[in-house]
């Protein structure tokens, strides 16, 4: 692992494993803050779901065409290969599903915090039923952490006076988000790390597939809003950056970073969300909000920071 690496040499293995699996994964989670924020600026009366599907349609289509040898990956794969495959595509066609609706129902940082609060602890609890691999002390105490500010930022507004109920619906969908995103970002690091197939390859694989499996949703409720210009620009901002890109650099940083860990240094999308939802969207986050975002900084901090560093 990176992290025994950096114990034993000082210099430049901790840098080549910051910048080899961390960097891109917090790029792309600050990519994947933005999601929330953008989705509310659609057209009155999108649907939802129908946002993030667009976004992932496009996305993923292109996604697949720019990506070398997703195209003649399922060939290259054994059937245990193309299983996971079969499993990963229609997770990946679930987090839309799943987490649109949430923001629409609970918010954007509310819902961005559930789903990413809780895809950590899926993917803990899911790599050590399939593989048998007990989570570290390291990301055990990070993670703790993480979902310690999940839940101060998630509260605090219940906390206050003013507060309006939590939805449960919108709840329940964000978490089953969060299980989604566990579910595909396993598949992918096993499919990369462990198996040796290109990054490129099992992301555009994985989110082309993806993209077919949620085309039929998008033309059926009501693709109208896609027509405006507000619309198509929402839906390509998505598709560019949040998919496209975001899912790129996420694939490549698997390749150095465990998926366990990864997810739980993706919980920087949440403090993002959070910020972009009080500035942007005048959303107002209490002061135990804002001390659970202080949480999540600690908590990937541990995560980031070299142990000799931390000595």
């Amino acid at each position: 692992m990176p992290n025994r690496t950096l114990s034993l040499s000082p210099a430049r293995p901790s840098r080549a494993g910051l910048l080899g699996g961390p960097a891109p994964i917090l790029i792309s989670s600050v990519l994947w803050g933005t999601t929330g924020t953008a989705s509310s600026l659609a057209p009155a009366g999108a649907p939802a779901a129908a946002i993030g599907c667009a976004g992932l349609a496009l996305g993923g289509t292109l996604l697949f065409l720019i990506s070398r040898g997703a195209r003649s990956l399922h060939a290259a794969c054994t059937r245990a290969e193309r299983r996971l495959l079969l499993f990963g595509a229609p997770a990946v066609a679930g987090y839309p599903v799943a987490f649109y609706p949430a923001v629409a129902r609970t918010g954007v940082a509310v819902a961005t915090v559930i789903a990413l609060g809780s895809a950590p602890v899926f993917a803990g609890l899911l790599s050590w039923a399939t593989r048998g691999t007990r989570p570290t002390p390291r990301w055990t105490a990070a993670t703790a952490a993480a979902v310690l500010g999940c839940t101060l930022l998630v509260l605090g507004p219940e906390l206050t006076a003013h507060s309006t109920p939590m939805d449960l619906t919108g709840v329940l969908l964000a978490a089953g988000a969060g299980l989604s995103y566990a579910v595909y970002s396993l598949i992918a690091g096993r499919l990369i790390t462990t198996h040796g197939h290109p990054s490129d390859a099992v992301m555009g694989a994985l989110f082309g597939t993806a993209a077919l499996l949620v085309l039929p949703l998008v033309l059926t409720l009501d693709p109208h809003w896609l027509t405006t210009a507000r619309g198509a620009s929402v839906a390509g901002y998505l598709a560019l950056f949040t998919v496209c890109l975001g899912y790129r650099l996420f694939g490549h940083g698997l390749r150095h970073t465990p998926a366990s860990t990864a997810t739980t240094l993706t919980l920087t999308e949440p403090a993002v969300a959070a910020v972009l939802g009080v500035t942007a969207l005048n959303e107002h986050l209490p002061a135990t909000s804002w001390c659970g975002l202080a949480t999540l900084s600690l908590s990937l901090l541990l995560l980031t920071l070299p142990k000799r560093a931390r000595g």
